[in-house]
Parts: C-alpha cells; sequence; structure tokens
C-alpha cells in the first residue's frame, strides 16, 4: 500500500474523485449483458459446442467471482472506498493489484465472457467487446488522471510496474 492522499486545498473543499459521469463501471456490463442476452432472445447465435460451453463458461464464472471478491477484499483491508465515487485513501498494491492495475474491471470482463460462454451466445461476447472498449479509453484514463492528481509520484510509480489490464 502507498500512503494517503497528498492535500491540497482547502479543508472543507469536496473531496476529489474521478469524474465517471453517467459511466459506471457495474452499469456498463450490466447494460452490455442486457442488450447482448437481448438480441440472442431475438436471434440466437451459438458459437461453441454445448459440452465444451457449459463446463467451461461456469469454470469462468467462478473465476471471476473470486477475482472480484479477493480485489474488494484487498481494497477493504487497505481501509479503502471500492465504489470510485468515494475518494480513494491508499493505492493497494497486494493481491491482484501485484498483477493488475484494475483486477475488478477484469473479474467483469471475466464474468461476461463466462456467461457469454456458459450459454453460448456470440452476441453477449460482441456486446462485452464495447463494454471492455468503453472502460478502457473512458473510465480508467479519468481514474489514473484523479489517482496522478491525488498520489502523485507513488501512483506513477505503481502505474509504470503493473500492467493495466493482465
Amino acid at each position: 500500500m502507498t500512503p494517503g492522499p497528498q492535500s491540497c486545498g482547502p479543508k472543507n473543499a469536496a473531496p476529489d474523485v474521478p469524474n465517471l459521469g453517467l459511466v459506471r463501471p457495474p452499469l456498463v456490463y450490466l447494460i452490455s449483458l442486457g442488450i447482448g442476452a437481448l438480441i440472442q432472445l431475438a436471434t440466437p447465435l451459438p458459437f461453441l459446442p454445448r459440452t465444451l460451453a457449459v463446463p467451461l463458461g461456469a469454470s469462468l464464472v467462478v473465476v471471476a467471482i473470486g477475482l472480484f471478491a479477493y480485489s474488494v477484499g484487498k481494497f477493504r483491508a487497505a481501509g479503502t472506498p471500492v465504489p470510485a465515487r468515494k475518494p480513494t485513501t491508499v493505492i493497494v498494491r497486494t493481491g491482484p493489484y501485484r498483477f493488475s492495475r484494475n483486477p475488478i474491471y477484469l473479474a467483469f470482463s471475466l464474468l461476461q465472457l463466462g456467461i457469454a460462454i456458459w450459454v453460448n451466445s456470440l452476441w453477449l461476447l460482441a456486446t462485452l467487446v464495447g463494454a471492455v472498449a468503453l472502460i478502457h479509453y473512458v473510465v480508467i484514463p479519468r481514474e489514473e488522471q484523479y489517482l496522478e492528481r491525488t498520489f502523485g509520484a507513488h501512483y506513477l510509480d505503481y502505474k509504470a510496474s503493473v500492467r493495466r489490464w493482465l
């Protein structure tokens, strides 16, 4: 873990948080799943043999849930909030954060990938591509700017030493 935020500005100023606007990561993936499911219901488009789809997809879902729980647990153990609407208090560098700066987003992506494989839906894969692009090009850059403002060199060192996804 890295020391807490650098103090800057008046003490009564509102806490600095990433400006995500309407692009909330859980909503991005939920909407992506919903759109993919609706398209799948209207025009089913399987891509794998059923004998492979169920065990592979179910396994990925389990891995995604485990990664999510482990990642959230590391945030909580460090005393920093998980939701991006609250100020980050420390840079977590343990557990999955040693390998990925965004293991929660990786878990969300693996969850949708696992569901897509499990239900054998090419549409869920297609909408996953859109969700990942939105997270990669909109959400993560905003969060990185916030973390650079808040933690300065401590975050830049972490950013230089750990990959964004995996």
